[in-house]
């Protein structure tokens, strides 16, 4: 298999479960969604995780789940990806800790969690100005 298929098998029942589809209706960094948002955090997370040879799977799947709020997440704090999926121990702490610099009590412990702090402030940068 070509990494990006891996990539697609990693996150497959993610992408078309009910609650995830959700999110296309919940507008995310100017006229992004929050759906293709964590599709794009996804991708690089996996791309940049395989690329240094860790938990890649893990990392685009959390990179998928790291929004699931279906409100906004200013007012809730909230992390709904366990009510859907079982998550392991990578999953959580990418999930609960990719706000880091803005939530500082929650710091990555994990590679994968940094590496997804970086991938989710570009996805939004390039959402915002545009350019993907």
């Amino acid at each position: 298999l070509t990494w990006l298929r891996q990539f697609h098998c990693s996150i497959k029942d993610i992408l078309y479960h009910p609650t995830v589809q959700q999110m296309k209706d919940y507008p995310h960094h100017g006229r992004t969604n929050c759906y293709d948002h964590c599709r794009h955090v996804a991708y690089f997370n996996y791309k940049w995780c395989r690329a240094l040879n860790l938990d890649c799977r893990s990392a685009a799947r959390a990179g998928m789940l790291h929004d699931l709020f279906l409100y906004d997440w200013h007012t809730h704090g909230k992390e709904n990806a366990r009510k859907y999926f079982k998550l392991n121990h990578t999953e959580r702490d990418i999930i609960l800790n990719h706000m880091w610099p803005v939530t500082l009590l929650h710091i990555p412990r994990t590679r994968e969690g940094w590496i997804i702090v970086i991938a989710d402030k570009y996805c939004g940068l390039l959402e915002t100005l545009r350019f993907i």
